[in-house]
């Protein structure tokens, strides 16, 4: 059973991202905090809870949410399933992605 820090990324733009996917036979419940680092300019985030690198138009839980300059938004408490995976995306360079939380074997 892992604690704390589960997954971290500096992003590239355009490009998406998997920073965790939950191990086979494992619960997790999980943060994820999104970090936009420009002191100018804000950045587009999206984020999926997916089953694949590559996901699909349900499995988006924010989508081209403006992130102000050198701010932060998170999602706490999410539960996810054994195979789930936080795929994150922007249209900046400047952004990095932490997701930390609890898995607990099932």
């Amino acid at each position: 059973m892992a604690s704390g820090i589960l997954g971290q990324a500096a992003l590239s733009a355009t490009t998406n991202t998997t920073v965790y996917t939950v191990p086979a036979s494992t619960h997790a419940v999980v943060n994820i905090n999104v970090l936009n680092k420009n002191a100018t300019t804000a950045a587009a985030v999206r984020i999926a809870l997916s089953s694949t690198g590559t996901p699909g138009a349900s499995e988006w839980i924010e989508y081209d949410v403006a992130v102000p300059k050198t701010a932060v938004i998170e999602r706490t408490a999410l539960s996810l399933n054994a195979g789930k995976n936080i795929v994150v995306y922007t249209d900046s360079s400047d952004v990095a992605v932490s997701v930390y939380g609890i898995e607990q074997a099932v």
